[in-house]
């Protein structure tokens, strides 16, 4: 399965962009603008960071599938793909937090 899915994924939030409003869930959001793709992205985190408190293992996996989800569809919002995400921590693999944090 790995990172196949979400380039599945980003296929089908593309193919939403042009879809009418009233056609699906992401369409209506890509409708509404930024600004509520960033406010669902809020509600999500703090939902998994609830989840994550109550230490229910399966609602913190569903909160964290939700998060990730309005993640991708704020990438596609804003031009960009999966695949951008993981070069990003690839290039990031095997260097130490505390270097790469210096480095900025």
């Amino acid at each position: 399965m790995s990172d196949q899915i979400l380039r599945e994924l980003a296929e089908v939030l593309e193919q939403r962009k042009s879809a009418a409003a009233d056609s699906s869930y992401v369409a209506s959001l890509y409708h509404k603008g930024l600004d509520a793709i960033l406010k669902k992205i809020g509600e999500e985190a703090t939902e998994t960071v609830m989840a994550a408190k109550d230490g229910d293992k399966e609602k913190l996996i569903y909160e964290t599938a939700d998060l990730w989800f309005h993640t991708l569809v704020m990438l596609a919002n804003e031009g960009l793909k999966p695949d951008d995400v993981l070069q990003e921590l690839a290039r990031r693999f095997g260097v130490s937090g505390l270097d790469e944090k210096a480095s900025r």
